[in-house]
């Protein structure tokens, strides 16, 4: 049997955390340069000298740090594999290469600093249970359903009596913020400061939040002074925590109606007849219920597993998923409006709300791949092939350019992972045990 001249030591420095210190003898060391030497020996041209042919100890003095350093790398790697071969750790992360003493006519002595996976007892995952609720739709449900259809295609009646709330208010309006016109404060904010003919609902929320709700009241001609309060969060950051103050002219005052529930209704949204209209409503209230009780299986069945498992958590897997979550909940926020301070404001909980998030992940992918593992569960190549299709498809792309842009910057191992969790919570909900349960009561 070939003599490996490497010796590893371990010692554990906390949960998930290693310590290999590795020791390559120094007949290894010396042989490795005795090889690399050769072959910048077979390389090298000296002047004098044919190709190849300079004599070794010229050929280690021109290029001793080339040399050495080639060295050192390869007795690098070899240690590195011995020791996972003698030990078998699975790596997470990028280790850590400390206390490197090299030396010629010495040990090479180096130390591995890694995290590695968990170690853990799967515990019983067959039989999980689960409440299923009634999924049946009645025709109570296909009504309202009907109705906030019709809500969607309203008309609109001019009154001559005041509004109130529900109705549209059709204004004119100027506004001003600290005595000046808006757009001395906020420079693109024209719409904020003058309109004509502007439709506006009468309720709390509509426009600026505690604006429409003020035109409560008015009649056609009317005029009034409003005053509201712009949030924190404003979309417009020039004018968030000020006050606004409007004068407003009622020039209709209109009241909402939603159109009979009819063949007509039923055209307006391409169906061919009322009944027609019912049925696809029925199919799609159905579809969002059936949607809705799987997502709560898949879900019950997952946090059921996880409860049952209680394990130590690679820190900076934590960390790499705490950020990106971070990163999501501030682009989201960002994309709604919600300004730079506000967002400062609340680090303490985005944080808080990330990393719990992310221990969450990472303790599933391992429990998952667990799982996986003991029912052989597999990412086939068309697995991957068809999920890199509908993404390619959702954003109009050519799905050969993705495939091979996700393999360069490797996010085709994080649609791998994905696909394996959903497969092995596929297999959960098959072993589950499910029991019926009355649906709970409608809002």
């Amino acid at each position: 049997m070939e003599r490996l001249f490497v010796n590893v030591t371990v010692e554990n420095l906390g949960p998930c955390k290693k310590l290999l210190r590795v020791e390559i003898e120094p007949e290894r060391v010396e042989a490795v340069f005795a090889e690399i030497t050769a072959s910048f020996q077979h390389e090298a041209r000296f002047p004098g000298f044919r190709p190849g042919k300079a004599p070794k100890d010229m050929v280690a003095k021109r290029f001793e740090k080339e040399i050495e350093e080639q060295v050192k790398e390869k007795l690098l790697q070899e240690g590195f594999k011995t020791a996972m071969q003698q030990h078998k750790f699975d790596i997470v992360g990028q280790p850590d290469v400390e206390e490197i003493q090299f030396t010629r006519g010495q040990p090479m002595q180096f130390a591995i600093n890694a995290e590695v996976a968990p170690e853990f007892e799967l515990p019983e995952y067959k039989g999980l249970p689960a409440l299923r609720e009634d999924s049946r739709i009645t025709p109570e449900d296909v009504e309202r359903a009907l109705h906030a259809l019709a809500d969607q295609k309203p008309n609109f009646q001019t009154v001559a009596r005041e509004l109130k709330i529900g109705d549209v208010a059709v204004i004119n309006y100027t506004g001003t913020c600290d005595g000046k016109p808006i757009t001395e404060t906020a420079p693109t904010a024209r719409g904020l400061t003058e309109k004509k003919n502007f439709w506006v609902p009468v309720d709390a929320t509509s426009f600026i939040a505690g604006f429409g709700q003020q035109l409560e009241g008015m009649k056609a001609g009317d005029k009034r002074t409003i005053t509201v309060d712009f949030p924190s969060d404003f979309v417009t950051p020039q004018l968030a925590g000020k006050k606004g103050v409007y004068e407003i002219e009622l020039v209709e005052a209109k009241e909402k109606l939603a159109p009979a529930i009819d063949d007509e209704l039923a055209k307006t949204y391409g169906a061919a007849s009322l009944e027609k209209l019912r049925e696809g409503v029925r199919a799609d209230l159905q579809n969002e219920v059936n949607t809705k009780q799987s997502r709560s299986i898949r879900n019950q069945v997952t946090q059921k597993l996880l409860e049952k498992i209680q394990i130590s958590l690679p820190e900076s897997l934590v960390d790499q998923e705490t950020q990106s979550i971070i990163y999501n909940i501030v682009h989201e926020n960002t994309e709604r409006g919600a300004s730079k301070d506000v967002i400062a404001a609340h680090t303490e909980k985005i944080f808080e709300t990330a990393k719990a998030a992310a221990q969450q992940r990472v303790k599933a992918y391992f429990i998952f791949q667990a799982v996986a593992e003991k029912e052989g569960v597999r990412v086939e190549q068309v697995d991957l092939l068809r999920r890199v299709s509908e993404f390619a498809a959702q954003h109009k792309i050519p799905a050969d350019k993705l495939y091979k842009d996700m393999h360069k910057d490797g996010r085709l191992s994080d649609v791998a992972n994905q696909i394996l969790a959903e497969k092995v919570v596929d297999l959960l909900v098959q072993f589950a045990r499910i029991e019926d349960a009355p649906a709970a009561p409608k809002a």
